[in-house]
């Protein structure tokens, strides 16, 4: 006899068998046994969550002989037909592979039949959002006005797809992602059933790999099951075969990054390769390290946020002393854009060999957080010396003085003094369109759309002449985009728009180490500032 996938084996075949979508079941029925059955209905759900089991299941209810509790009692002719898949009552159509407006012709012709059995013909649609606009508009008239005994059951994962003419025609069921303890607790109900021997930390990993959705979790389990047949499951050998990292291993890692020892990094990572793990399930596992490292330090009680072991628990709660919120912060920020880019990477450990650097070494990263994390390092190191817990060399190696170091150093570089900002006189009109742009430029540029206000962020706006502004720019990259006629057009239309100034803008790129410090007055500030009268040269 052939085998049947667990997800396959263990399909629920009542309401009492659906796991974690308890409001929905209820709901349904409750719509059964007052005998309010609508006409259409719309599931919609991430993967895996119970979309299609519960759509046959009230196909079977809507049907049954003899219902309990608005539940199908899967042993009369009609469930035990439907169940077999030979009832002509319940038709399911794949809406991937059957998208065209012939498809819903088809099903258009046969709803004017009543069912040969039972009390409704029940079309069970799947993956809905695949139909074609064709489709969903020849669709529209039988979904608002269908004979009584027929049921439409639209499921989808991708419901924003819909057209809003077909959510309109249909009652709306949103199928939430199961909770990780309901996965859990189905699973080892699953594995006493089959005799599966399994440990609880492996069953609880399974389910968190899940990522909500219960079939996944079933997969997953079988796969890990049939690796290890007729042995017990541990929590290792699920490791091994989900290509997944020990939690130990996430400490070495996340302290040798924090102490900046870029080699121990690259050479842990050399290890989790050798031993076949992964690199996409390990940086999604590393997120969810620091993940639990940020909630422990951010708050004192996280027994319902942190689902671990008591030894793992302690673990991390010494790795959290030992680091700050912004740090962990900007961690996690970028391992998710490394995520997010490896989905599509050929040199996938490259990625990720370039990832580490980046956090063990801030200065090769000239962004505001890395400038950041800089900072905080000297802070702490001026406070360690300070505290006298790091001590000055009395000498150098050729016997001179630290001082004298210093000294030389200063003398062969002399420190540039800071140049006071020159101030400049502007007309009474520019001065006022210059004040008006530069108090409400982050407000402007918030409201331009699309990519332009990337571009336009880290812009400073100076006088460009009568009626006219220049918005220089401080990286070349900004420039070339931002300077575009649409971009510059956009600007100028808002403003108009917004304050009833026609205000035309010209751009430049600042030039290296040019200090943008001028400060703009007006002709009768700058006679209260200098005391002496300006003479205006022709």
């Amino acid at each position: 006899m052939s085998y049947t996938a667990l997800y396959r084996k263990w399909r629920p075949v009542s309401f009492e068998d659906v796991k974690g979508q308890e409001p929905i079941v209820q709901t349904l029925k409750n719509q059964i046994t007052s005998e309010r059955i609508g006409h259409a209905y719309l599931f919609c759900g991430t993967r895996g969550t119970g979309k299609t089991s519960i759509a046959k299941i009230y196909a079977r209810a809507v049907n049954c002989e003899r219902p309990v509790d608005g539940s199908p009692c899967n042993e009369c002719p009609t469930c035990q037909a439907i169940l077999s898949g030979s009832s002509m009552n319940v038709v399911e159509i794949d809406a991937a592979s059957n998208n065209g407006v012939e498809n819903i012709r088809d099903i258009r012709d046969q709803v004017q039949y009543p069912p040969t059995e039972g009390r409704y013909r029940v079309y069970i649609i799947d993956e809905v959002h695949m139909l074609s606009i064709g489709a969903f508009n020849a669709l529209l008239k039988t979904l608002e006005e269908p004979p009584s005994y027929v049921i439409f059951i639209l499921a989808t994962t991708e419901v924003h797809k819909i057209p809003v003419t077909i959510l309109s025609r249909c009652q709306r069921y949103d199928f939430k992602r199961i909770s990780l303890e309901t996965i859990a607790a189905r699973l080892r109900e699953l594995t006493q059933a089959e005799a599966i021997e399994v440990e609880d930390k492996a069953l609880m990993y399974v389910a968190k790999a899940a990522d909500g959705s219960l079939r996944d979790g079933l997969s997953l389990l079988d796969q890990c099951a049939a690796f290890h047949y007729g042995k017990l499951l541990t929590y290792e050998n699920v490791l091994e075969v989900l290509g997944a990292v020990d939690t130990a291993v996430f400490s070495q890692m996340f302290n040798a990054v924090r102490e900046g020892r870029t080699r121990d990094c690259i050479c842990s990572l050399e290890e989790i390769l050798i031993q076949g793990r992964e690199l996409g399930q390990f940086v999604t596992d590393f997120i969810w390290y620091m993940r639990n490292l940020l909630l422990i330090r951010s708050s004192d009680d996280v027994e319902g946020l942190v689902d671990m072991s008591e030894e793992n628990r302690k673990l991390l709660k010494e790795d959290a002393s030992r680091s700050d919120g912004p740090t962990l912060m900007r961690y996690i920020r970028v391992f998710s854009e490394l995520s997010n880019q490896l989905r599509y990477a050929a040199q996938k450990r490259v990625l990720v060999e370039v990832a580490l650097i980046k956090l063990t070494r801030p200065a090769m990263e000239p962004d505001l957080d890395g400038i950041l994390q800089r900072l905080g390092a000297l802070e702490a190191q001026l406070e360690d010396l300070e505290a006298g817990r790091i001590a000055i060399p009395a000498s150098s190696p050729d016997g001179c003085t630290a001082a004298m170091e210093m000294r030389q150093v200063s003398a062969s570089h002399p420190v540039e003094t800071e140049t006071p900002p020159e101030r400049v006189a502007l007309p009474p009109a520019q001065m006022e369109d210059l004040k008006l742009v530069r108090n409400e430029w982050a407000k402007i540029v918030r409201s331009i759309g699309g990519g332009a206000k990337s571009y336009l962020r880290d812009t400073v706006v100076e006088p460009g002449g009568e009626g006219c502004l220049t918005i220089v720019f401080m990286d070349s990259m900004s420039y070339d985009m931002g300077k575009r006629p649409k971009v510059i057009g956009e600007l100028e239309r808002y403003v108009e728009a917004s304050y009833g100034r026609a205000i035309y803008f010209k751009t430049r790129l600042a030039g290296r180490g040019e200090r943008l410090n001028t400060i703009y007055v007006t002709e009768e500030e700058l006679k209260e500032k200098i005391h002496i009268d300006i003479i205006e040269e022709d």
